[in-house]
């Protein structure tokens, strides 16, 4: 610090003969370039016995430290915002992969479900075809032991009607149990 203030009287005392030139002695307190230099000097004192040199030096050393810090901080956060962009992008793909996978599984599916759909249509088309079958050989035979019957019932009465007219009443008698039981025999 001592070498600041003899540096700065040697400059100031240096320009003593160049301010004389105006006429006035330069040390008289009737030259006000004296008296600004004088209070310069003092001003230049007064700050150097405060240490304001040593305080703003020191701020502005904390300033750079804190815009520093702050720098740092950006640093890491862009870092961490790079990381985070890079782990998203990463989900993103697997998201979309995934996704992907999902859609093609749907799809298979949805075609095995299809083609179970068409089997099970023609289990069921096959069953009722069968049903329908199986109904139309019942009403035919259905139809079938109508008609025999109802050629039974016309050709025992028809036979009761010839045998009536012409046998006693005892022998039709015998004669018609006769042929129920035939009938009944045949039919069974």
């Amino acid at each position: 610090m001592n070498i600041r203030f003899t540096a700065l009287a040697a400059f100031l005392l240096s320009a003593t003969p160049a301010l004389a030139a105006k006429g006035k002695p330069f040390f008289s307190l009737g030259n006000t370039d004296f008296i600004v230099t004088l209070g310069f000097i003092v001003f230049i004192g007064i700050l150097l016995y405060f240490k304001v040199p040593g305080l703003i030096g020191g701020m502005l050393d904390k300033r750079a430290d804190g815009i520093k810090a702050e720098l740092d901080e950006a640093k890491s956060l862009r870092e961490e915002a790079q990381a985070l962009l890079a782990s998203y992008e990463r989900k993103s793909l697997e998201v979309k992969d995934q996704a992907e996978r999902i859609v093609t599984q749907a799809k298979e599916e949805a075609e095995l479900a299809a083609e179970q759909a068409r089997a099970d249509l023609e289990k069921s088309i096959a069953r009722r075809l069968a049903a329908a079958e199986d109904q139309i050989a019942s009403a035919e035979d259905k139809a079938v032991k109508q008609v025999r019957d109802q050629a039974i019932a016309v050709a025992v009465s028809a036979a009761g009607d010839v045998i009536g007219a012409s046998m006693k009443a005892s022998d039709r008698n015998k004669l018609v149990d006769e042929a129920i039981a035939t009938v009944g025999d045949k039919l069974h």
